[in-house]
């Protein structure tokens, strides 16, 4: 697999960004393969009135129409915060090969809530995860939330 780069995390956060000036949950995904951004997404939910419209499942299925398939193999999704069960789910469904994301969610997170899809041994594909503390991506979560308690 690639080596994660930074840029990809800073590239998420920027999409994040366009999120909160959207007044939507700060979250950005983007999509890489052979280096090359292939997908680029932000949460939506309150743009599409959908809540299946978080930004790795709408980046999911951009990449899949980019490359007219559903296997996502040897795809990294970089997200700005660590994926829900769902979204889990969704990257586990897609083959995608590896997740790195920057903030913790220690309410919603599939793994801080114990959730290990992408390591169980009964499932038909396995991934890697893992989690690259970048500061920002959590601080504009926490501006975010505090301005909307105001």
């Amino acid at each position: 697999m690639e080596n994660f780069n930074m840029k990809y995390m800073e590239k998420a956060l920027f999409l994040a960004k366009k999120a909160a000036d959207a007044d939507e949950v700060p979250i950005g995904a983007v999509i890489i393969q052979n280096e090359k951004v292939i997908a680029e997404a932000y949460n939506q939910r309150e743009r599409l009135k959908n809540p299946l419209a978080h930004a790795e499942i709408l980046a999911i299925e951009q990449a899949s129409r980019f490359l007219q398939n559903w296997r996502l193999t040897n795809c990294l999704l970089v997200v700005t915060l660590e994926p829900c069960m769902m979204c889990l789910a969704a990257i586990q469904q897609s083959r995608i090969q590896e997740v790195v994301y920057g903030a913790k969610d220690p309410k919603g997170g599939a793994l801080s809530l114990g959730y290990r899809l992408h390591e169980d041994l009964r499932s038909n594909h396995r991934f890697e995860v893992r989690h690259e503390d970048f500061l920002e991506c959590g601080q504009i979560l926490t501006q975010f939330f505090a301005q909307k308690r105001r």
